[in-house]
């Protein structure tokens, strides 16, 4: 059993601001439903992939905007400024599109993922303004961070107002499995930060703690986002593992390639910045293969630089070359690949159409961010 699976054992038991709508989204994408120019059905391009895929979703996308806008609504003035700061901010809202492509791939025809796909994503908008204090974050997406403008206290109070709007959801869903799954997935999230929390700046911490950190504190939401539709969808227990598990892979694979990332970034196109996790000493894999087959000369830089945060002009550009030396990075790449695969496998048991092959593409995306 892989350190993956042997976190999550025990454990098996918004979405994007659309100026316009989906109107606005169509203008943008293509809606060819993930089909090649002749027509006929196929592999997705990666480069493509999240277009088609969003293309998919639009018009559920535009309902999931206008839950999100009205469950932000408060008495209170600074909730939905703050809130709307870092929802607005970007990103590429992956977890509540899953969830609305996996619902669809399970044949859903209802209306039930709309709230429960904002509902995903308002628990994942109070992690990130969460662990932005945490990290003690200046910038995310190249955009000042909430608890830099508003204060620490405001970020982490409108959080939790967030994750008390996510159980409102859920529970007007009326759903114990959903309620169990996503309040499940929220505290196995909370798990994963602490388990960062207590390997922050070790440079003890081994490959399968690292995994099973990246596990819980980012694939978990993935994977309740995909099996929450393949339940509302009906389906069976086995479709509801096959998609928890693409969904746990799939995150596994975007955590991977954020690590890689945040050495290699081109901050103009995906809006970060170069040596973030090394300026704030985080232990992630490309370091954690480094170090481990660095001499002692290499050993005492990283320990100087990450264990005890004493960090020089030029040190970041001599971890990177140390990254380079070893092949760290490339090889984070590749182990992203395997879980990719995985994820890919998960999908055969569904029938190949339009969701699938999406669902297909976004892996390839996901991965090829690092090139």
């Amino acid at each position: 059993m892989s350190p993956v699976d042997r976190a999550w054992t025990g454990h098996l038991c918004c979405a994007c601001i659309l100026s316009g709508g989906s109107s606005g989204l169509a203008a943008v994408v293509s809606l060819d439903g993930g089909r090649n120019k002749d027509g006929q059905g196929g592999a997705v391009p990666a480069a493509n992939a999240l277009d088609t895929l969003l293309a998919l979703v639009g018009a559920d996308f535009a309902k999931v905007d206008t839950e999100i806008r009205t469950r932000m609504v408060s008495d209170v003035p600074l909730i939905p400024e703050l809130a709307g700061h870092i929802i607005a901010s970007g990103g590429k809202r992956l977890r509540p599109v899953l969830l609305i492509a996996a619902a669809r791939l399970c044949g859903y025809e209802g209306e039930r993922h709309i709230r429960l796909a904002a509902c995903v994503e308002f628990i994942h908008t109070a992690t990130l303004l969460h662990d932005d204090v945490v990290d003690e974050s200046a910038l995310r997406r190249g955009r000042a961070t909430a608890n830099i403008v508003w204060g620490n206290q405001a970020s982490v109070l409108v959080g939790d107002f967030l994750f008390s709007r996510s159980f409102q959801l859920m529970t007007q869903d009326g759903s114990l499995a959903v309620l169990s799954i996503l309040s499940e997935a929220s505290a196995i999230i909370a798990e994963g930060e602490v388990m960062q929390l207590t390997t922050a700046n070790n440079l003890g911490t081994t490959e399968d703690n690292y995994l099973r950190v990246i596990a819980a504190k980012t694939a978990a939401l993935f994977a309740a986002a995909t099996r929450v539709g393949a339940v509302v969808a009906g389906r069976d227990a086995a479709d509801e593992a096959v998609l928890h598990g693409y969904g746990r892979d799939l995150g596994i694979v975007f955590q991977l390639i954020d690590d890689v990332l945040d050495y290699q970034a081109d901050e103009a196109t995906l809006g970060k910045t170069v040596g973030d996790d090394f300026r704030e000493g985080k232990i992630t894999l490309p370091v954690i293969l480094a170090y481990a087959r660095g001499d002692s000369a290499e050993q005492a830089f990283w320990r100087r630089c990450l264990e005890q945060r004493d960090q020089h002009e030029g040190d970041l550009a001599a971890a990177l070359a140390l990254l380079a030396k070893y092949g760290t990075l490339a090889e984070t790449v590749e182990r992203a690949r395997l879980y990719g695969e995985k994820a890919r496998k998960a999908l055969a048991r569904f029938p190949d159409n339009d969701y699938r092959r999406a669902l297909e593409g976004i892996i390839d995306f996901c991965i090829e961010r690092a090139y």
